[in-house]
């Protein structure tokens, strides 16, 4: 799998924990795995792995994000737009692996493809805010 194909699955298990209890979390991480054909065992520890981690950093995550979003506070916002960003934010912050360039361009992406018509903005101006505050 690519890094964008990863990080889509991360996207997409994050968005899953929005509608299940923690408890589940484990089942319908292993129903969603499952459906990816051809995941290679590296490839499901990386999802597993980052998955932990962002979950781990929620709290700080989603604090800053209320913080930075005057009028939007994440309880306002979308499920997909809050997912959306609570991975790039775990990207910029966190994961010294990737740019922030990329985690902004790669975030945006996954607001056109999932989100609605002013996702792909709102997500950029959130996480252009996001930034320059941690500069």
């Amino acid at each position: 799998m690519g890094r964008r194909e990863l990080r889509e699955s991360i996207f997409q298990l994050l968005f899953i924990t929005e509608f299940n209890e923690t408890e589940e979390m484990p089942e319908q991480s292993t129903l969603y795995l499952e459906g990816i054909e051809d995941l290679k065992d590296k490839d499901e520890k990386y999802i597993q792995e980052k998955l932990k981690k962002i979950q781990d950093k929620l709290p700080q995550i989603d604090e800053m994000l209320n913080q930075i979003s005057k009028g939007w506070k994440i309880a306002r916002m979308g499920k997909v737009d809050l997912t959306v960003l609570r991975l790039a934010a775990y990207e910029i912050l966190f994961d010294e692996d990737i740019p922030t360039g990329v985690a902004i361009n790669e975030a945006v992406e996954l607001a056109k493809k999932f989100g609605g018509d002013d996702s792909p903005s709102f997500i950029n101006g959130v996480l252009g805010k996001l930034v320059k505050v941690n500069e």
